[in-house]
């Protein structure tokens, strides 16, 4: 007698689970690999800004001289950043999340490994020079690297290695905010936009284990630690609606300062990239002068903005500047990503909205830290249009469920506004502009 005809749903059962208990386990050794990157990385960065600090309060000191001083060093770390990417691993360049994602397309090879060394090094360069840049994006790429070359080594096949490089940039992503939900979240929202079996089995075991191994460094809690909001009422609902539609089109606004800031750059053919990554450094130097608290990637800053009663005068000014600064310290092209610099800013909308609309709302608990916390998803969500992503990330970086109902009428309106806007997701827009479209 013939064999029984198989049907198509126990043939794809059986693709999906071929080779599936090698896959995790490598992805498990990707995480801790990741994990381990990441945290070093973090611990780097912790050092540099204590570096700045210090010398910028000397600096404040010595009046002039200081301010010379200041502006030399930013401008030395930032072009020398830049050399490091020009002339050693141009994919290093930025934030590197378009470069993973090209590479999970099939639209572009993977990077050579000497692009870690060139993320890690530039990274803390750019950034401890007090560049708005954040510690997501070189931690993603690194662990995306980490995990192709891992792939490799094991001996998987092209598509394996691709659903590895995916884990570990989740990974990446999962120790850069000690949120190991929302680097799962991520892979599956924006680096794949699609759910699978085996991707989503070696992403959940990498987050797992860079968390595991990142927290022995960098210890157990949350990145921010707020007040005890109560929940909000039903009534809420359109108070928070109000702050997404605000922060969706502030959110468009940002997408476009970023682009024309890299489109400006591009026009200046004749200065070499170093320099113009120089000037950027310097001119961060000079404002460390003035208010060294205003530069650096922003996660000090958006602490405190959310635990320190500021007015709303010097709020605002705080804002039009790191919503200046994070496109132009873009511009340097040096590592370093959008997601921290995006989260200060979305803080600091909410916690004025929280603080001017809030009075008018008596009734309603709108406390302004409340409101900052909403604000850094839903600002999340109109750059990059990922929702889930931004406010599982929030949650875990908060340790606070209480503003869910707040986050997701706030993001829904974030995501209406940038969508009617007709603006792409930055990712999106960023590999356009690589790839000159």
């Amino acid at each position: 007698m013939p064999p029984p005809l198989k049907s198509a749903d126990s043939t794809e059962s059986s693709a999906a689970t071929a080779g599936l208990a090698p896959l995790a386990a490598l992805s498990l050794v990707v995480g801790s690999a990741s994990g381990l990157m990441g945290a070093l990385f973090r611990r780097s960065l912790e050092w540099a800004d204590r570096q700045r600090n210090a010398l910028a309060d000397w600096a404040q000191a010595e009046e002039w001289l200081g301010l010379a001083v200041l502006v030399v060093a930013g401008a030395a770390a930032t072009g020398l950043a830049a050399w490091l990417v020009r002339r050693f691993s141009p994919e290093a360049s930025g934030s590197g999340i378009p470069h993973v994602e090209a590479v999970l397309n099939k639209r572009k090879p993977q990077a050579p490994l000497r692009l870690i060394p060139v993320k890690f090094i530039g990274g803390v360069l750019a950034i401890g020079a007090g560049l708005a840049l954040g510690r997501e994006g070189p931690t993603v790429q690194m662990g995306a690297s980490i995990a192709h070359f891992i792939g490799r080594v094991g001996r998987r096949n092209v598509d394996d290695c691709l659903t590895l490089l995916a884990a570990g940039a989740g990974a990446g992503l999962a120790t850069a905010f000690n949120a190991p939900i929302a680097g799962a979240v991520f892979v599956i929202e924006e680096l794949l936009r699609r759910f699978e079996t085996r991707s989503s089995i070696a992403t959940l075991g990498a987050s797992a284990s860079a968390i595991a191994v990142s927290r022995l460094i960098l210890g157990q809690g949350p990145d921010f630690t707020l007040h005890d909001p109560r929940y909000p009422g039903t009534g809420a609902i359109f108070f928070f609606l109000g702050l997404g539609l605000i922060t969706g089109i502030a959110g468009v606004a940002y997408c476009r300062a970023i682009l024309g800031s890299l489109t400006f750059g591009a026009k200046l053919t004749r200065v070499p990239v170093e320099l113009q990554a120089a000037a950027i450094g310097a001119s961060v130097g000079a404002l460390a002068w003035f208010a060294p608290n205003w530069v650096g990637g922003g996660e000090a800053l958006t602490e405190q903005t959310l635990t320190t009663t500021f007015p709303v005068g010097l709020l605002f000014g705080m804002l039009v500047v790191r919503f200046v600064l994070g496109p132009v310290s873009y511009a340097a092209r040096t590592p370093g990503g959008l997601f921290a610099p995006m989260l200060a800013v979305g803080t600091q909308i909410g916690v004025i909205y929280g603080m001017i609309v809030g009075g008018w709302f008596p009734t309603i608990e709108s406390h302004p830290a409340s409101a900052g916390v909403v604000g850094m998803a839903s600002f999340f969500t109109a750059v990059v249009r990922a929702p889930l992503t931004g406010i599982v990330l929030v949650i875990e970086m908060t340790g606070n469920f209480t503003l869910l109902l707040p986050m997701l009428s706030a993001c829904f309106g974030a995501m209406l506004a940038a969508t009617v806007l007709r603006e792409p997701p930055i990712y999106d827009s960023l590999a356009d502009h690589k790839s000159g479209k």
